[in-house]
């Protein structure tokens, strides 16, 4: 490498490493060992509740009854971790990033545990101690009663061929569903509040209902765990109150003491404070992750909205300094790192390969009553993504047209290092799409993001994601009659031989009866799986928080909340709409490809002598983000006509949830590729599809503003979210003029229907380096999907989709 470049690379990393200043040295050591321990499975939840199941405790008991004593069970035993120095309490697991099983979802087997334990990427590691356990009393308990083996035991054969081929993932065959974020309910409700209001609604049963026992039943479980909470609260308030009697130091005797007398007071009663308001969050999200493993962990909804009125209050009665919150909130940013997402294998590793459990912090939007949200503690969040940078939590940033610029250029100025952190979303156009959906206007004012890029109505709404849907390969179903050419199986329906089509519209139209049949199977497996979670595994814990499970007295899997959604993920846009644009252009319109060479082409993979034939469709062909209304015209009828179909089918029979769509890939796009055979626009078998709503990695050539240009000539609002990525060159906002320019980009893109951008700061000559000499490059986090993560944990198939993206170099 010459000097100039290596001095490029030095400044570039120089500028992020420098980019990390806590808040003091407490919180400087706190973040060190949260960034520095090492990712274990921790074998205690699964010790303990395997030892409930066995008991004769749990014999004869209803359902959600069952699970709220394996609950309080649970809670009453699991270790009291506390990292020295902290001033928030409460962790899933023994130790700072170790990390529990749920064996009643997933037994993982022995080669699963080596396979975790050993893998170069992302390892979770493995001590014999759990290895023994797993192999003398986990797994032998549990084999054939897990979750996971119901629902595959009870799928359609025709349903698991496609799982198999590729054609879709299902998240829940893994992790439990969840998927939602408290509101205010949190923050204004104690636990002995809840136990009121569940009292109050056991007494209004009539036992005339046909459901009465079912009600009956759900509210003694939620009753059962919200008593659970509350006893590992108490027993966290007399191990600190016992740590303050023995500490040496005045002012960390002072803490643990008053650590302890919030303990006493929250979760049982509302929280009276900041530190209270912050705690009692804290404890109900490790409650929410230690009862299940809810995909998309949890989060606390709009926090900026929700923690100012304690600020503003604690401020003005002298109980608070803004340096003193601003610590409490980088010791709970800390706590949050320190909960890794469970152990995944298999296909589920696959579509979500990464540390991050997608624990979302929102600020800015509007309030309630529609005023601009931003608030003391929306620019004080951006202070501590900007001086933390850890991996989690994720961040959302909501932009409104009432938010002052300042709000979205100071956002612009953590991104400008280079962390991927934070995201930007059309918080207005997020209203749009609640109100779409039937939410009144308050709650779609409350709204927010949760997961990657997901909309709902925070506190109110169970929308549940149910696996990501892979276009591109239903393209080369279509363009193989129905044939999977990768295994040689009949997946799809016969829709004719490609050949055979005189018109465009003729392919499309076969494509989209595919895209129905796959559907209709999909469709048939989610509701199988709602029903199995809904009977088998309730979660009385989090319906305790999500309005209006207790006064349904439903729980939050069997449809209890306010409003219950289902969301497919589509993937593949960019692909399949400039596949399709490609295929319209040369096959059809010039003719100067006929099908016959161009499916010749595509079953050799473009080698040999249909290398010519692809490298006309890659740099002849109308592409999608480019803004060419030939390619974005496929685009948008791509999103209007498969939004319409998901949209078409009736409400779940369990839940009553609408069927929406998403448009996010996480890591799945690489998983995709794999097995998806070359596309018709040039893409070569086993490359990754296109991510989320981008563009075909490096395809994008007129630049960021074209970009927004194509994507928002789409329908956005008809979706519940839509994710795009963008990758900018590091010296790109290294001036204010730039960094203004940017903003104004963004709130032009968000003005014509854009849903989200997310940007990666990073020099394709950065990331080549670190993939050459990653022990250098450990701390080179770069954004994913949605969500960042440290480029030399990543799959190597992963970090050259993200290299492959197009850097733009200007404004």
């Amino acid at each position: 490498m010459c000097a100039i470049a290596k001095e490029k690379i030095e400044r570039e990393m120089d500028k992020r490493r420098s980019s990390v200043r806590p808040i003091n040295e407490r919180i400087a050591r706190l973040r060190q060992e949260s960034v520095d321990s090492e990712v274990k499975i921790s074998s205690e939840r699964a010790r303990i509740i395997t030892e409930f199941y066995k008991s004769e405790m749990a014999k004869g008991k209803s359902f959600p009854v069952l699970r709220a004593m394996a609950f309080k069970y649970l809670m009453e035993r699991v270790s009291l971790p506390l990292e020295e120095g902290q001033l928030i309490v409460g962790l899933r697991g023994t130790g700072p990033k170790e990390v529990p099983t749920n064996p009643e979802i997933c037994v993982h087997s022995m080669e699963d545990l080596e396979i975790l334990d050993t893998r170069e990427n992302m390892p979770y590691r493995v001590d014999q101690e759990t290895k023994e356990l797993y192999k003398n009393e986990i797994i032998p308990f549990w084999k054939g009663k897990t979750m996971r083996e119901i629902i595959f035991e009870n799928l359609p054969e025709e349903w698991i061929e496609a799982y198999n081929a590729g054609l879709w993932t299902e998240f829940m065959e893994q992790r439990a569903p969840g998927h939602t974020a408290g509101g205010d309910r949190i923050f204004k409700k104690g636990l002995l509040d809840i136990k009121e209001e569940i009292r109050k609604k056991m007494q209004e049963l009539d036992s005339s209902d046909p459901e009465y026992y079912d009600k009956l039943e759900e509210l003694k479980a939620m009753d059962i765990a919200a008593d659970a909470l509350i006893i590992y609260a108490k027993r966290y308030a007399e191990k600190l109150q016992k740590m303050a009697e023995e500490e040496k130091d005045v002012k960390r005797k002072e803490e643990l003491r008053k650590m302890a007398e919030i303990c006493n007071w929250v979760p049982a009663h509302a929280p009276r404070t900041f530190w209270e308001a912050l705690q009692h969050y804290w404890f109900i999200h490790v409650g929410v992750v230690y009862e299940t493993n809810p995909w998309d962990s949890f989060n606390p909804g709009r926090i900026d909205q929700h923690l100012f009125p304690f600020y503003e209050r604690d401020i003005k009665e002298g109980r608070l300094t803004r340096e003193q919150a601003k610590e409490l909130l980088e010791a709970f940013w800390i706590k949050i790192n320190n909960q890794p997402a469970v152990p995944k294998v298999g296909v589920t590793a696959e579509e979500s390969f990464t540390y991050n459990d997608f624990t979302k912090i929102n600020v800015g939007g509007l309030k309630e009553d529609g005023a601009d949200g931003v608030n003391e503690i929306s620019y004080m969040v951006l202070e501590v993504l900007d001086e933390i940078r850890t991996l989690q939590p994720n961040t959302a940033v909501l932009i409104s047209n009432k938010n002052p610029d300042r709000f979205l250029t100071s956002a612009l100025k953590v991104i400008a290092p280079g962390f991927g952190e934070p995201p930007f979303f059309n918080f207005d156009g997020v209203i749009v799409k609640m109100l779409r959906q039937g939410k009144s206007l308050l709650d779609a004012r409350t709204c927010g993001v949760s997961g990657c890029v997901e909309s709902g109505a925070f506190g109110k709404e169970a929308y549940i994601l149910t696996g990501y849907f892979n276009f591109p390969k239903i393209l080369e179903i279509t363009l193989n009659n129905g044939i999977d050419p990768r295994t040689g199986k009949k997946l799809g329906i016969e829709t004719g031989d490609p050949r055979n089509f005189n018109t465009y519209e003729e392919l499309y139209e076969a494509f989209l009866k595919q895209v129905k049949h796959f559907m209709d199977i999909k469709m048939k497996g989610n509701d199988i799986i709602e029903a199995l979670y809904s009977k088998y595994l309730p979660v009385p814990f989090m319906s305790l928080w999500i309005d209006d499970c207790v006064k349904k007295a439903k729980d939050y899997n069997g449809g209890g909340a306010r409003y219950n959604t289902q969301y497919i993920q589509v993937v593949g846009l960019g692909t399949v709409s400039s596949a399709f644009s490609a295929i319209k252009f040369h096959v059809f319109d010039k003719k100067d490809i006929s099908m016959d060479e161009l499916l010749e082409a595509l079953e050799n993979n473009f080698e040999g002598k249909y290398e010519i034939i692809r490298q006309i469709l890659l740099n002849k062909t109308p592409f999608y983000g480019n803004d060419e209304d030939y390619a974005d015209v496929i685009a948008k009828d791509f999103v209007d006509r498969i939004v319409e179909m998901i949209e078409s089918y009736p409400p779940t029979p369990v839940r009553k949830a609408s069927r929406r769509a998403y448009f996010l890939p996480t890591t799945v796009h690489v998983y995709f590729g794999a097995v998806t055979g070359a596309t018709p626009d040039g893409r070569r078998a086993g490359f990754p599809v296109s991510e989320g709503i981008s563009p075909i990695q490096g395809s994008d050539k007129k630049g960021i503003a074209a970009v927004f240009r194509s994507v928002s000539k789409c329908d956005w609002d008809k979706t519940g979210g839509a994710l795009l990525n963008q990758k900018l060159t590091p010296d790109l906002l290294e001036n204010e003029e730039n960094i203004k320019k940017l903003a104004q980009l963004i709130r032009t893109f968000f003005r014509m229907g854009g849903h989200h951008v997310q940007f990666n700061v990073v020099s394709a000559e950065l990331l080549r380096e670190a993939q050459k000499h990653p022990q250098d490059f450990q701390d080179l986090m770069v954004r994913v999907a949605g969500y960042s993560d440290y480029f030399v944990n990543l799959p190597k198939g992963l970090q050259e989709e993200i290299i492959a993206r197009t850097e733009h170099k200007e404004l």
